[in-house]
């Protein structure tokens, strides 16, 4: 591992006319971001062209990006362990805790480590349970696993099938880890559109499950539009088999055959339609949630959770293609919102493409009760320009609890890990940074980190491709946060941390 200067890094990567074949078919799409994040089979690679590779191979020679594989970081994190894949070859997704454990989602089902000691974690289970996207979550002895891909039936042993036919599933599955080392599968429940990601409202007798789904098609006998909401799903704690939807609360209401959020293309060029929501946050402490919604932002009231209420909405139709995710400060009076542009699988993180798209967008809260709006402020993006041959956009991260302060981690695909800070919603800052170099200097492979979250003292990372990593960040600006201990931690269900 090497410390890099950053200030090489601003420059000039991105710029040869040979990348803007990439960019114009990239844009020429629409809405890039059809199918966000990597699809339900073999990573998929794209060719770049031989100006391109000629680039990426000068900008490593001379220093300006890593060498291919080559570990870099500020001098504030260490890279403590790296943990490769094992029994699941698939794609790596999202992660949540609880106590000593981490769950790690990966295409092909999912892993649980053992973290009491964050620098020699080690495998307790590995579950065989393939279907995208295999997003996770936890909640005493429950464990939820999303399915957003068409299965011939609901089992650990299913096979993909066409979701043109009627028999296909896809939905949420609920686990039993009371026995970490014995998961036992309990209860499946078919959703709308499948589940490409889901969120916990967790009640001491039941826990209630947002599942985020999209892209529907007349075609799909169990996806049809308009798809303009989300399903929600009550698991009874003590019989998860009763785990069953309970509503499926309209979130953009309108006349169109596809309700009433963002058109995209061609009235907005270049964004997503509206067609479900990405990805919910909820802050249970203050009965709020923030939905990234494709082509829109919301705030909502969950002081019902069976039946959550849309308090404001926002769209950036200038410079987000595809509204991924959303992190709420700890005051509730912040969000951050990302935008995936490109699916997660393009080199955005260039000078062609600039500061502001496939960034952060921070907004302001303001007013009060359901009165609420949402005010923009500023971008955020990672600094250091990637090469042209590393897939690179704003993904999934979480607070770093520090009273007084808004700091966040967040993963960036190959573009690596990033600390940042966003107390002055104007003017955030990076504050430190792990990456490696290009998976490849010839295509761009879809890889580097899914989710980068801070969980007791220390950052943990699912890389897509290269497996498990831990971190330690020591600075004097984040440190308090180590004096933070949380028993359960699901980035899209935050905690008060200071309760």
């Amino acid at each position: 591992m090497i410390l890099l200067n950053n200030r090489t890094r601003r420059r000039r990567l991105g710029v040869a006319t040979a990348a803007a074949g990439l960019l114009a078919s990239l844009f020429a799409a629409g809405p890039a971001a059809a199918v966000p994040d990597p699809g339900d089979g073999p990573t998929k690679q794209k060719s770049v062209s031989e100006s391109t590779r000629a680039e990426v191979r000068e900008a490593i020679g001379e220093g300006e990006i890593p060498a291919q594989d080559q570990i870099v970081h500020s001098a504030n994190i260490e890279h403590l362990v790296n943990i490769p894949k094992d029994k699941l070859p698939g794609t790596n997704s999202d992660l949540a805790f609880q106590g000593s454990y981490a769950f790690a989602g990966n295409y092909d089902g999912f892993r649980i480590f053992d973290i009491s000691d964050p620098k020699a974690p080690k495998t307790v289970a590995q579950v065989l349970c393939p279907g995208s996207q295999n997003d996770i979550s936890v909640s005493g002895n429950l464990l939820f696993l999303s399915t957003d891909s068409s299965r011939s039936d609901n089992s650990c042993s299913s096979t993909t099938q066409p979701a043109t036919e009627k028999s296909s599933w896809e939905g949420m599955k609920v686990f039993d880890i009371s026995d970490k080392a014995n998961p036992k599968y309990v209860a499946a429940v078919e959703t709308a559109c499948g589940s490409h990601t889901h969120t916990l409202v967790p009640e001491r007798k039941n826990v209630y499950v947002y599942v985020s789904s999209y892209s529907p098609n007349a075609a799909f006998p169990d996806c049809r539009p308009p798809h303009d909401g989300i399903s929600v799903i009550k698991v009874p704690r003590s019989a998860p088999e009763k785990a069953a939807v309970v509503s499926f609360p309209v979130l953009f209401p309108g006349e169109g055959p596809d309700g009433g959020g963002n058109p995209g293309a061609p009235t907005n060029p270049g964004v997503s339609k509206t067609t479900g929501c990405h990805d919910i946050t909820v802050l249970p402490s203050k009965d709020l949630a923030a939905g990234a919604c494709m082509g829109d932002g919301i705030l909502l009231s969950i002081k019902d959770p069976e039946n959550p209420k849309v308090i404001d909405r926002v769209q950036d139709n200038v410079n987000f293609a595809f509204w991924h995710s959303a992190t709420f400060n700890q005051k509730a009076n912040k969000v951050v919102f990302t935008d995936e542009l490109g699916g997660g699988g393009a080199a955005t993180c260039n000078a062609q493409i600039g500061p502001n798209r496939g960034a952060d967008g921070i907004y302001d809260i303001t007013g009060s009760g359901d009165e609420r709006k949402l005010v923009f402020r500023s971008y955020f993006k990672i600094p250091r320009h990637q090469a042209d041959t590393e897939n690179c956009v704003a993904h999934n991260g979480s607070l770093i609890p520090v009273k007084g302060k808004d700091l966040m981690v967040q993963a960036w695909y190959q573009g690596g890990i990033s600390v940042w800070d966003f107390t002055d919603s104007s003017a955030p800052k990076e504050i430190a940074y792990f990456e490696r170099g290009p998976l490849t200097t010839d295509r761009i492979v879809v890889a580097g980190s899914w989710s980068a979250y801070y969980y007791n003292g220390y950052i943990y990372s699912n890389d897509i491709a290269k497996g498990f990593d831990v971190l330690k960040l020591t600075d004097r600006r984040t440190d308090p946060a180590q004096r933070v201990r949380l028993h359960e931690l699901n980035v899209q269900t935050q905690p008060d941390y200071f309760d």
